[in-house]
């Protein structure tokens, strides 16, 4: 089954990462594509691993926290540990994100008024 394949250049357009990224997510073991001498190949499974990756970082998860969280998966091929363990990060996660977002709605009104000071002033 070759066509379910994908190429270290196809995995990185596909995913429209850097040649880098992708082979540091190999080098801490996110990804193990297969390799045939130099050329390195991505299955299905790496596939949707890299589909995670890029979801969990997009909410501003750590790799570290991805890597664990992917590690459950193959201890526990039911999920359940790996959906409790989703949920804890996700809730930690979300706390994270409602700070940062306080955090820049207390920024935007401070800069505002300084901004409508400013343009009073002149």
């Amino acid at each position: 089954m070759a066509d379910a394949r994908l190429t270290f250049k196809e995995m990185c357009t596909r995913f429209d990462v850097t040649p880098r990224t992708l082979r540091y997510y190999e080098y801490i073991e996110l990804l193990q594509p297969e390799r045939e001498g130099r050329s390195r190949f991505y299955l299905p499974r790496d596939v949707a691993r890299m589909k995670l990756i890029m979801r969990g970082r997009k909410f501003g998860f750590s790799l570290e926290d991805i890597r664990q969280w992917l590690e459950l998966y193959d201890q526990d091929p039911e999920n359940r540990t790996q959906m409790e363990a989703w949920i804890e990060l996700a809730d930690a996660q979300l706390a994270e994100l409602d700070n940062r977002r306080s955090q820049i709605e207390e920024s935007i009104a401070e800069l505002q008024a300084l901004r409508d000071q400013v343009a009073k002033g002149l």
